[in-house]
């Protein structure tokens, strides 16, 4: 028997809070509980899974899932939820790490050899983003995600609608898959004519073209276009998930691995997507172990299309990014658009602890940045 004997947390740049569980018999296990903007509530609720889960027997992972999900009364969201994540994907790495094989190998196998990715691209104007998705290509990506708005009103004009346009047929253009993501920004009257817009152009999908608050508009909105419909980044677990699925209006499931509930809840989530006929393609604009967890699933996971991953993106702050804190960054090498499964023990990416306690002395305040619109109400971020 493993007992857990500390968990303790790191706040590290840019934005990322690093799990470490310990057992009395010294094996380790690392998870990531990032929750972007809201770190420091994340370390708050540790406070009570400490009381939970020291002494526990480690390898009862569902058993500790169970009892942080369930013993605390109030279930869910995205602070207790992005806690149990981070507790649950070190678990499932420390076993791994004690067993000896990859965390793909628990959860019954690999189903495939290699996993396609896409990388985020930003810029302002129509051009910026063509250039981005260049640069993507150079570095061995054949699919990115883009923003599909800058700013649009609940009634835009014309003029927003064909910006849109504009921005994907420029990307296309330089030979890429495109999703687009539109963060909730946009209000159903002009989501309706973006997708009909949008069409012609083949996106991969659109992605949280309204917010979780209104699966009825949402509903409406994919019975009106043939673009698969991405979502899930703001549900926190797989009843959150159920209603969308029912409904049939998403196409693509998003959860994120460190916010609904780690290794076994998204795993979960994605069996319960394919009974639904529902892709699964992880959220994952975040660190080194949320990804490596999410490609864990991925290469389980039958229904899995594609992959998010932040390589490069520093999130204005130039001393970390994806591969800072990870000792063999090879593993997540892009090629023909695709990383192999990672093969490692565990999570498959061994932790630098001397960067990471290094860079926890100076722990990160990161904040959304605020977003108005040109009448000065705010936006969505």
């Amino acid at each position: 028997m493993h007992r857990i004997s500390s968990v303790d947390t790191f706040l590290v740049p840019p934005r990322w809070l690093f799990v470490r569980l310990t057992t009395d018999e010294g094996a380790v296990g690392w998870g990531e509980a990032s929750l972007e903007g809201h770190a420091e509530a994340v370390v708050g609720a540790m406070e009570a899974v400490r009381d939970r889960i020291i002494g526990h027997d480690a390898n009862r992972i569902e058993d500790i899932w169970q009892m942080l999900y369930r013993l605390g009364f109030y279930r869910g969201g995205p602070v207790l939820m992005s806690a149990i994540s981070g507790i649950d994907q070190a678990l499932w790495d420390l076993k791994g790490r004690l067993l000896g094989v990859p965390v793909s190998e628990l959860l019954g196998g690999r189903v495939r050899d290699r996993m396609r990715v896409y990388a985020w691209i930003g810029g302002d104007r129509p051009g910026d983003v063509a250039e981005a998705a260049k640069a993507r290509r150079l570095q061995g990506f054949d699919a990115v995600k883009m923003n599909g708005t800058e700013d649009m009103e609940w009634l835009g004009s014309p003029a927003s609608v064909d910006a849109s346009v504009e921005r994907l047929a420029l990307v296309r253009e330089t030979g890429v898959d495109v999703g687009i993501d539109f963060h909730g920004r946009v209000h159903k009257p002009m989501a309706r004519q973006l997708v009909r817009a949008l069409e012609p152009l083949h996106p991969l999908f659109v992605e949280e073209i309204l917010t979780s608050e209104q699966p009825e508009a949402i509903a409406q909105v994919a019975a009106h276009t043939s673009i698969p419909i991405a979502f899930g980044e703001r549900l926190y677990s797989r009843w959150d998930f159920k209603p969308f699925f029912e409904a049939a209006s998403i196409d693509v499931a998003q959860p994120d691995l460190s916010h609904a509930g780690g290794i076994s809840e998204c795993r979960r989530i994605a069996s319960m997507a394919e009974a639904y006929d529902v892709a699964f393609a992880p959220h994952c604009p975040i660190g080194p172990l949320a990804l490596a967890s999410s490609l864990q699933v991925a290469a389980s996971a039958p229904n899995f299309v594609i992959q998010e991953m932040s390589l490069g993106i520093h999130y204005n702050q130039a001393d970390a990014d994806l591969l800072t804190y990870i000792r063999n960054p090879e593993v997540l090498n892009v090629s023909e658009g695709m990383v192999q499964v990672l093969e490692g023990p565990g999570l498959g990416v061994d932790i630098d602890e001397d960067a990471v306690r290094s860079a926890a002395t100076r722990p990160h305040r990161w904040r959304n940045p605020v977003w108005r619109g040109r009448d000065g109400s705010l936006r969505e971020w």
